[in-house]
């Protein structure tokens, strides 16, 4: 009989940046700038202190395409050390992977495992996505899962994989591999959540699907999604927590019903801001509202934080200060 491997339990996940050192340090090199190790585990033990259920570290949030595979072994094996060292053992790691070609995926999932992580997350290939075929997709997945040491999740971004399209029935094929437990579905189609996370012929117990966006999160997981890998989590973590609780909860009172109905309202009109700049948004949201990192530590071609500084926050100020009361009172 062949075993399946587990997929990582239901919630919240956040993907978090890699952080890079501030401009001011003596070690800046404005054409890569070196890691910094230092926030990047404070602001992880942060999330995990919040009630956050696990990491994806090097994700597309995490710029992972800008590390060298030696930098993401530091990241990995940092982050996991400094969580235990803070009490949280055997805590959920996914480790993220941005190449496309399948040996090197494969030395980047076995190095993962090496710095203490427990599944990894695979970028679609998106780079021949005109010539590309379901089958193709299909094929490429099996050959890096049978090679994988650790369970891996299929990473469904178009805005990053040049458009390319992966039909619910490639979700399907897929979910029968013993070693892919799983996807994260990074774009606004809800009926695609409803097509792979409700569909009878994927076992969910094996296969857990997760949206990209905690604006879905109340409606994603009534049709059997199983949480959210979600960016505004990166700065407002026990906020999509208190939502997510109160979306899975039997029998809620009509006053819960309301609370999350509101609250995921205000979820939503803080990801926008996400959904607009990505990493940079994220970025620039933890410094301005957390106090880590540096609003424009990014790695070229990133550069300059969100375009606008000051005027642009100020736009967003309203949404984010009715989810940073929501927040305080956590």
């Amino acid at each position: 009989m062949t075993v399946m491997a587990a997929p990582p339990p239901a919630g919240v996940y956040v993907p978090v940046p890699t952080f890079f050192v501030s401009k001011t340090a003596v070690n800046y090199n404005p054409v890569a700038a070196p890691l910094d190790l230092a926030t990047q585990a404070a602001h992880s033990v942060h999330l995990a202190k919040s009630g956050i259920r696990g990491l994806v570290v090097l994700g597309s949030t995490g710029e992972a395409i800008h590390l060298s595979n030696k930098e993401r072994f530091d990241v990995l094996s940092h982050v996991r050390k400094e969580l235990e060292s803070a009490g949280f053992k055997d805590y959920p790691i996914i480790a993220g992977t941005a190449a496309q070609n399948i040996e090197e995926v494969v030395d980047q999932l076995k190095s993962a495992q090496d710095a203490g992580s427990k599944w990894g997350l695979c970028l679609v290939p998106g780079y021949f996505a005109g010539a590309s075929t379901q089958d193709g997709i299909i094929q490429w997945f099996k050959a890096v899962a049978d090679q994988s040491p650790i369970p891996i999740m299929i990473y469904h971004y178009p805005g990053v994989s040049n458009n390319v399209k992966v039909l619910p029935s490639t979700f399907v094929a897929l979910s029968k591999h013993p070693n892919i437990v799983g996807c994260k579905l990074s774009h606004g189609d809800v009926s695609y959540h409803a097509q792979i996370g409700a569909n009878p012929n994927i076992d969910n117990t094996h296969f857990h699907t997760f949206t990209g966006l905690g604006q879905q999160l109340l409606p994603i997981l009534s049709l059997g999604c199983a949480g959210t890998i979600d960016g505004s989590a990166g700065f407002f973590p026990k906020s999509v927590v208190r939502l997510y609780e109160l979306s899975v909860k039997n029998n809620p009172t009509e006053d819960e019903i309301k609370e999350r109905r509101l609250l995921q309202y205000k979820v939503s009109s803080v990801e926008e801001l996400v959904v607009r700049y990505g990493t940079v948004g994220i970025k620039e949201a933890i410094s301005r509202i957390l106090n880590m990192g540096d609003r424009d530590g990014t790695r070229l071609p990133l550069s300059g934080g969100i375009p606008g500084g000051d005027k642009e926050w100020e736009n967003w100020k309203q949404v984010i200060g009715d989810l940073e009361t929501v927040e305080k009172s956590l």
